[in-house]
């Protein structure tokens, strides 16, 4: 606690203890006043040894005899309890008012030391802080900016203790764990930097994304210092791996020597390497800089070389820096924040199937890990990857699966589909729409991965969702496929794409002209029959979110004999499936005079529908068997048949219920009305279990 705040309290502390004995000393009790003289004699005595005040008390005229009291008063008023207390008030706004010019200054030099921070001059911004620290010692951010100072100047013991101070100020300081950590690491104390992270964690939970990744630069940190040690102890025995990777660097290190010459220089490297410590050596050895800066090298991966063995060079080029980076985080790091890496890489999967797999298989290197996928989403550029991986994919090469798993490990970290933003529709869904176009019996086996990680990408970010939206081509080839894959029973490659396509209508804004939605539609009503329950479910559901758009696709349907085949598909079906159908279902009954008859006509009763608005059933479809209810009683006799049931209980149940969604209460109310408009017997139990009051209330829900 710094003087400034003892300062303050002590003189709170003084003004509680002053009105408690203003109070005993007005007192008419004489036991009560005589003990309070003397509580002012001894107090005024240790004020005094303390620190002078303000307020003067001639204490030889306290009169201890009661009866005189108001007397002397009288006489001297500087005596009375409200002189005191006023006096004690003008000393508290002095003190405050002091204070208050002490804040303006220190936040004067706290916007003057951020601005040279800043500007990168830390000696000045410590200065400026520390100015300000001598106005305001109870000021938490002016010790939290200068140990960021401090640790710019690599003073790192100094910044340690200004976090500890800025922590006796407030102990939930978050940037004081945080400045205290990066100082802890860089001072190579990692359990205490860890424990500093860990801090932020119990103050704010939160922060626990941030918290994992400062505590990964700290077990990454520590792992690159303990490679180093063992690497350099290594050196120092000796050893044959570590005598012939800094010979071979020094070999490579020659100019202009013919490209067979660092052909085999690199090969040898690369076979050398046979761990950590040798990949730790060819870092501590130069062995990044000596092998981007070979002309003969640079000229061949940038496509410039036109010798023989351009292509063997390039080879051995990329399998060395898979070697050397394989696990090893550090040399991961290296070798992409390289400006030359950056530019050969992505052209590179151009080049012919040899280098092509060499190159791919190096990004799959970096897409295994979380760090390694951020070094490269950092790097590299993404859509420009992309486009080149899905070309690699579309040439139909032996490097297709391997592709497939650089695309759906990038897929899962939001920052690569971020990059991704406003340039998808071009990079990923017209060429995957043209694979679509072209399954075949060679191919196939690709289609599984490809589309469910690309349906992912389009389900888990809205901004991807928005590029897809404003594109319709890819419908035809949506439509290619499913008829594909249905005449050659390709069923694992229909499974994800029916699913993808109710996705993408579900999610997006995306739909097929109305002469595709007829034909989709067409090729779901085929599927309804088939064995696989899988794919007889995705069917209902893609036709449950097709009929909609389409007057004509329902119409079509209807004739097919949708209704009965809806019937059939409720018998003993999941809950999936249920919520697809009777959807389907009240499309189809919505605009369907035919399908009402139909359904009035299979489902006696109602026993269907009933069961479907009992408890137990989601929301989604009971509030669908409501309106397909409500529908269904339009047809002549229908409410007559339901007499003598308890549906005027069950609809009153969920009318007045507190679904989620006022779906449920409003396509009840609905179906209610039309029942008792339909056959008015049904009011009298209406009436019976006070159901007009409740469907007055749903009026509001109807409107």
């Amino acid at each position: 606690m710094t003087k400034e705040v003892k300062d303050f309290e002590h003189f709170m502390k003084n003004v509680n203890e002053i009105s408690d004995l203003v109070k005993e000393l007005n007192s008419s009790d004489v036991t009560s006043h005589r003990r309070a003289v003397e509580k002012a004699d001894s107090y005024l005595a240790a004020l005094k040894e303390e620190e002078p005040c303000k307020t003067v008390l001639n204490r030889t005229s306290i009169n201890t005899d009661p009866s005189q009291r108001t007397m002397v008063l009288q006489r001297d008023p500087s005596l009375s309890s409200e002189h005191f207390m006023k006096s004690m008030e003008q000393d508290a706004e002095a003190r405050w008012e002091r204070r208050r010019v002490k804040v303006e200054k220190a936040n004067g030099l706290r916007e003057k030391g951020n601005k040279a921070y800043s500007l990168g001059e830390y000696e000045m911004a410590v200065k400026l802080y520390s100015d300000g620290i001598n106005e305001l010692q109870d000021m938490e951010t002016l010790y939290t900016n200068r140990a960021q100072a401090y640790i710019k100047l690599e003073k790192y013991k100094e910044a340690i203790s200004d976090c500890e101070l800025a922590l006796k100020c407030n102990e939930k300081c978050v940037k004081a764990y945080l400045h205290m950590g990066r100082a802890q690491l860089a001072a190579k104390n990692y359990n205490e930097s860890r424990m500093c992270y860990q801090k932020i964690l119990e103050i704010e939970p939160g922060r626990e994304k941030m918290v994992k990744e400062y505590q990964t630069k700290v077990d990454l940190e520590e792992e690159r210092v303990c490679q180093e040690s063992e690497a350099w102890e290594e050196f120092e025995k000796g050893g044959e791996e570590a005598k012939t990777v800094p010979e071979l660097l020094n070999r490579l290190d020659r100019p202009e020597q013919v490209p067979f010459y660092y052909c085999g220089g690199l090969s040898l490297l690369s076979q050398t390497i046979t761990g950590r410590t040798g990949q730790t050596l060819f870092r501590l050895h130069n062995g990044f800089n000596i092998i981007q800066a070979n002309d003969t090298v640079r000229s061949c991966l940038l496509q410039n070389l036109k010798a023989q063995c351009t292509e063997e060079l390039c080879l051995s080029v990329l399998n060395l820096w898979r070697v050397i980076c394989d696990g090893n985080d550090e040399n991961q790091k290296m070798l992409m924040s390289c400006p030359f890496f950056q530019n050969y890489i992505l052209d590179l999967l151009m080049w012919g199937t040899a280098v092509q797999r060499e190159c791919i298989a190096l990004l799959c290197l970096y897409s295994r890990t979380p760090r390694g996928r951020s070094l490269a989403i950092d790097n590299l550029n993404m859509p420009v990857l992309v486009e080149n991986l899905m070309v690699s994919i579309s040439t139909q090469n032996l490097v297709e699966t391997t592709v497939l798993t650089v695309l759906e490990n990038f897929a899962k970290e939001n920052r690569f589909c971020m990059q991704l933003k406003g340039q998808f529709t071009t990079t990923v869904m017209l060429p995957f729409s043209n694979l679509l176009r072209n399954i075949t019996e060679c191919n196939r086996h690709i289609f599984p991965s490809l589309i469910s990680t690309v349906d992912l990408m389009i389900v888990n970010h809205a901004h991807i969702r928005k590029d897809v939206s404003s594109c319709h081509e890819f419908w035809p080839a949506f439509l290619i496929a499913m008829e594909q894959c249905i005449r050659c029973e390709h069923r694992e490659v229909l499974y994800p794409l029916l699913g993808m396509m109710i996705n993408l209508l579900s999610v997006s804004n995306s739909a097929p002209q109305a002469q595709h939605v007829v034909l989709i539609s067409d090729r779901c009503m085929g599927l309804l029959t088939d064995p696989d329950g899988g794919i007889l479910t995705r069917a209902t559901g893609l036709l449950s979110a097709l009929l909609p758009r389409s007057a004509g696709a329902t119409e079509d349907a209807v004739c097919g004999g949708v209704t009965g085949t809806m019937r059939k598909l409720l018998k003993g079906s999941g809950k999936i499936t249920t919520k697809y159908v009777i959807k389907t279902l009240a499309v189809c009954t919505a605009t369907s005079q035919t399908a009402r008859e139909e359904w009035v006509k299979c489902d006696k009763r109602f026993h269907i529908l009933k069961k479907l608005l009992g408890p137990g059933n989601d929301e989604v479809v009971t509030g669908n068997a409501a309106l397909c209810l409500g529908h269904c009683l339009e047809v002549q006799g229908a409410a007559s048949c339901l007499l003598g049931t308890d549906i005027v209980h069950i609809l009153l149940r969920h009318a007045a219920g507190n679904a989620t969604g006022s779906a449920v209460q409003q396509n009840a109310a609905i179906a209610l009305g039309k029942l008792c408009r339909a056959e008015p017997r049904h009011l009298a139990k209406l009436r019976e279990l006070h159901g007009l009051e409740i469907l007055h209330s749903c009026m509001k829900l109807i409107v």
